[in-house]
């Protein structure tokens, strides 16, 4: 008896030591994923905690990187040794001078607050990429027609490898998009490669594992070709060709072979290339006209015939703008069905997908050969439920497939993309059924990071549109639509947005990107041109509220993100977009005509000189001067540059006195009296403390009038709830959200919105719409709303830079019973969701390990709340417990908390 007693004993001991355990994982090179092709010299490395119980805090942490995953011998090139640490994110590796085109093997393990050692992490990698010195190909250019709409085009050469193959990879970009096939396979899963970039400037290259795809004995390569944003028309005016009117390509192919020998195959004179292929037209907001018949079986296999394909002309083109892909890739993300297929009053047939999306139709059709399907795409239908395409002005957005014949068929558009949830179908061979029609979605593969939801199916219902409206707009650059003659990256669209943007998705990489295209474009007079990659240079400029992305997205990633590298990156660019405002504005501290486009498209209407909701233009830009100024200050704070921080500050207060003396009068009335007048001015930290309620009360007054409706444009809607929850009037916050009429978040949701509308009356209360010059209703903006609800309404907010430390805040309201939100952050998941049900309150929360959270609970006193059951009045788990204003605040470490007390 005493012996299973003792056994017994052992064995719960054994169990809950392991349960105790803790473990490292989600590793992370440069926020990505085991990235292939990487330009840091000096990689940064992340990790995620895991293990049982509450208050896991790291105390040391060891890296090692390796040449191989086996960690074997000499293959370890650097050991970090022992760290008395608790970061663990973005760590640089400091080993050895990284060697160009090679696969690293890292792993982590971690020490925990009592010195407890984990196990060493599965193996992760990263692979560099290549110096501009090691690229041996040339830059080759298939004969073509420099016309503006011309075929794609296709270029392909054959090779051999005597030995046996070890390991392969790829390196490639194009001028022009591009498809690369090896021995008759598409190589990748990526699409629309290269991406966007400031291509005179930076140029990405992509890197493949192509192992699998060469062999020993006779190869092929190929490579599809077609205009997209490098040539392809952008914006208006005959506006084509902006990058180069020409298609080329570099490729180059390095094989390693067993016995450690290497070779390379590169573009050159000995391709050769073909404009006669079976994409006949293609562009962005063309779409593409495919032949099947014209399909050339076999062109990127061994053995084919390409007697008929020319030479291909060696360009010596500057190999200086390349660098390997800074950003998540483009991928096939999802399929969506249709869930209706009619024909409207007039007989168009049309298959209804039940989602605004972007990307295209993959078409399944039995025709015979020469038979054309067209595929038309469209947001909306009209009020008499006909097919409307007018607010795509010029953009044709139109497929079309012509059958090869013989029996079942695929087709799928490859370079171009389509904002849509009608599709149009004409000459379709029998009866169109569900499974001839799939959208596909597509956009940047950005790991989903948030979710949030309540007890209001219109607000579960926004949050959703704000999602889509996203994963539409994310192609590479923030675009400001996706359907129309335009898809750029407006600036102002993604200032407003990105807080927003980093709560649904990780953005990380998406925006480090983006923003050096922003630096590489800049005027040299620190001006941020209005659209990123800048196409409209010939007419364009800065505009308050648009320029000031340059120091917004910067400081709102530090935030979220933790990484205070990309503040030091971006910091000239920062400084140089201040400093233009600054010789603008002079001793007077007013930037004056520095708004173009004022509160774009505030509820009223898009013309400036009405004065229902209206706002000096003037009065923004200065506004956002400030700001500016104010985060430029900080930013220098945080990178180490006293002298600049104090500086910047110093302008700020001026830029303050200044506007309050011009602006301001001593009741806390703000000039133009409108509702982004009061918001910037609070949010920005411009009004004296002694008018600050005053000033409040001056904005819940007017929306009191409007009886509690919005009137804010682009400026001024991401900061309006913000603001009235700061200034204590949540109350009216949620009176904005929850407003079903027109203007309001939810009147398009009542309309039956799937994504967010660029007006707030896209489509009117008779349900005829707006000007159809600008008209979108996949565009982001307005979902700005999104980040409130993370913060406020379930109350996931920052404490430290990169949630380090963690404010769980919420601010329930009456008007819904409940509200939860996650958010997956570099430290692992958070979360917070609250419940009002039988007279009382309950607070769910999770905190992620290695991070510490002040929790407040509001409307109660330290006595009355419970947690898994006990007072937490007493109890040392949670520290500086205190009673104030009626909440309750408390500092716990990691875990997960059940707290419950009488409303």
């Amino acid at each position: 008896m005493r012996f299973t007693i003792v056994l017994l004993h052992l064995l719960f001991a054994g169990l809950l030591a392991s349960a105790q355990q803790i473990a490292v994982q989600d590793l992370t090179c440069e926020h990505k994923v085991n990235p292939v092709g990487l330009n840091a010299a000096n990689p940064r490395l992340s990790w995620k905690i895991t293990g049982s119980g509450r208050n896991i805090i790291q105390s040391a942490y060891s890296i090692r990187v390796a040449g191989s995953e086996k960690f074997e011998g000499s293959s370890t090139i650097w050991q970090s040794g022992k760290q008395n640490s608790r970061e663990s994110i973005l760590q640089t590796y400091n080993g050895p001078a990284l060697k160009p085109g090679t696969r690293y093997y890292w792993q982590v393990k971690i020490w925990d607050g009592n010195g407890k050692e984990s196990v060493w992490s599965k193996p992760a990698f990263f692979e560099t990429g290549m110096r501009k010195e090691d690229w041996k190909a040339s830059w080759i250019e298939p004969q073509q027609d420099t016309v503006k709409q011309m075929p794609g085009l296709q270029v392909r050469k054959e090779f051999s490898l005597n030995k046996k193959v070890a390991a392969a990879r790829v390196y490639v970009t194009s001028h022009g998009l591009y498809e690369l096939y090896l021995n008759g396979n598409k190589v990748g899963d990526q699409v629309l490669t290269p991406g966007w970039t400031s291509y005179k400037s930076r140029l990405q290259y992509q890197v493949y594992d192509v192992t699998q795809q060469v062999k020993q004995g006779q190869n092929a390569v190929g490579a599809l070709l077609g205009d997209g944003w490098y040539r392809g028309a952008l914006a208006w005016d005959n506006n084509w060709g902006i990058f180069g009117k020409t298609l080329g390509l570099l490729c180059q192919l390095t094989v390693s072979f067993t016995d450690g020998s290497t070779e390379t195959i590169v573009t050159d004179n000995s391709w050769k290339g073909t404009q006669d292929g079976a994409v006949l037209k293609n562009g962005i907001y063309y779409g593409e006209d495919y032949d099947a018949r014209k399909e050339q079986a076999g062109w990127s296999k061994s053995g084919f015939d390409d007697s008929k394909w020319k030479a291909v002309r060696v360009t010596t083109e500057d190999k200086n703008n390349l660098l390997a892909e800074e950003t998540v890739p483009m991928r096939k993300i999802g399929q969506v069905t249709p869930v209706k297929i009619f024909r409207t009053p007039k007989g168009t047939l049309v298959a209804d997908l039940g989602q605004n999306m972007v990307g295209w139709i993959k078409l399944t059709v039995n025709g015979e050969a020469g038979k054309t399907i067209t595929l038309r795409h469209a947001e909306v239908l009209d009020k008499y439920g006909e097919f409307y395409t007018e607010n795509l002005r010029a953009a044709q957005a139109t497929a079309r497939y012509t059958c090869k014949g013989g029996g079942i068929e695929t087709y799928e558009p490859r370079f171009t993309f389509f904002g849509f949830r009608y599709v149009a179908v004409d000459g379709f061979p029998g009866d169109l059924k569900p499974e001839n029609i799939t959208g596909i979605v597509v956009h940047s593969d950005m790991k989903p990071a948030g979710t949030f939801e309540c007890s209001n199916p219109l607000i579960n219902q926004l949050q959703h549109n704000i999602l889509w409206g996203q994963k539409g707009n994310f192609l590479d650059v923030p675009t400001d639509c996706p359907q129309r003659d335009e898809r750029l990256g407006w600036t102002g669209d993604a200032q407003a947005f990105v807080r927003t943007a980093a709560f649904n998705m990780n953005v990380a990489a998406f925006f480090t990107k983006w923003l050096k295209d922003l630096e590489a474009d800049q005027y040299k007079d620190g001006q941020v041109p209005f659209v990123v990659p800048d196409v409209l240079s010939k007419n364009s400029g800065t505009s308050a509220g648009w320029g000031d992305v340059a120091t917004i997205a910067p400081w709102t990633l530090y935030q979220v993100y933790g990484d205070k590298k990309v503040l030091e990156t971006q910091y000239p660019s920062m400084k140089a977009y201040v400093e233009y405002i600054h010789k603008k504005a002079g001793e007077s501290y007013l930037w004056k005509n520095g708004s173009v486009f004022g509160d774009w498209l505030f509820y009223k209407s898009m013309r400036q000189t009405e004065n229902d909701g209206y706002t000096s233009p003037d009065m923004i830009a200065t506004m956002f001067y400030a700001y500016s100024t104010s985060l430029l200050s900080k930013a220098a704070g945080v990178i180490g540059k006293k002298e600049d921080e104090k500086m910047y500050a110093d302008l700020f207060n001026k830029i303050k006195d200044a506007f309050n003396r011009n602006y301001v009068t001593a009741e806390g009335r703000v000039a133009s009296e409108s509702q982004t007048a009061y918001v910037l001015a609070l949010n920005f930290g411009l009004l004296p403390s002694e008018i600050r309620q005053k000033a409040t009360q001056f904005l819940v007054d007017d929306i009191k009038g409007r009886g509690n409706h919005l009137s804010t444009g682009f400026l001024g809607t991401p900061y309006l709830c913000h603001v009235l929850t700061e200034n204590g009037r949540t109350d009216v916050a949620y009176d904005l959200l929850l407003q079903e009429n027109f203007p309001s978040w939810l009147y398009p949701v009542k309309m039956g919105a799937t994504t967010i509308w660029e007006r707030w009356d896209g489509q009117k209360t008779d349900s005829t719409f707006q000007d159809v010059g600008m008209n979108s209703f996949n565009h982001y903006a307005y979902g700005a709303v999104g980040d409130w609800m993370y913060r406020v309404a379930a109350g996931i907010e920052i404490g430290k830079p990169g949630y380090q430390h963690i404010l769980i805040q919420p601010k329930p309201s009456s008007k819904l019973s409940f509200a939860k939100a996650s958010f997956e952050s570099s430290y692992g998941t958070i979360a917070s969701g609250w419940e009002m049900k039988d007279g009382k309150m309950s607070l769910r929360v999770r905190i992620p390990a290695n991070t510490q959270a002040t929790i407040t609970l509001p409307g109660t006193t330290s006595d009355k709340v419970m947690e898994g059951g006990k007072q937490v009045a007493g109890n040392a788990a949670f520290r500086n417990l205190k009673s104030d204003a009626g909440n309750v605040t408390m500092e716990v470490g990691s875990g997960d908390y059940l707290f419950e007390y009488a409303l």
